[in-house]
């Protein structure tokens, strides 16, 4: 199956995302079709990542795919006044769901304050760093 890149993020965020990654010459939509690309859309997803089988059985996951980055922006959480302890529950769930698969890189991203190229350079750059030393240049 090959790599994954998981975003977790609010609708606005994951279309900026997708319209970047066109614009930047990739085929957003070939890549969530693949399974290259996983896109989550918060709040919606976030019961199902407390039963990781559900999501890995019948959703976007594949565990026979390596997992190599997971995104997750809070700016939906924030912009519409979610109170912070509830915020810190979503990234708890977040957090133990991640944990329970392979070893992953994670980060929070703010995507309300990001330019699109820094996302998709931050991307680009994690890919670049999970490749075998062997195969950089």
């Amino acid at each position: 199956m090959g790599q994954q890149v998981v975003v977790l993020a609010g609708p606005r965020c994951l279309k900026d995302l997708t319209h970047s990654l066109n614009q930047a010459g990739l085929k957003a939509e070939s890549l969530i079709r693949n399974g290259r690309l996983v896109c989550l859309t918060a709040p919606d997803c976030l019961a199902q990542l407390t039963d990781p089988e559900q999501i890995t059985q019948r959703g976007p996951l594949r565990r026979t795919s390596s997992l190599i980055r997971w995104v997750t922006d809070w700016s939906w959480a924030y912009s519409n006044g979610t109170p912070p302890a509830t915020i810190l529950g979503y990234q708890r769930v977040v957090h133990d769901f991640v944990r329970s698969l392979t070893a992953v890189s994670m980060c929070t991203v703010h995507c309300a304050e990001a330019e699109r190229s820094s996302l998709l350079a931050m991307l680009a750059d994690h890919r670049r760093a999970a490749r075998p030393a062997r195969l950089q240049a």
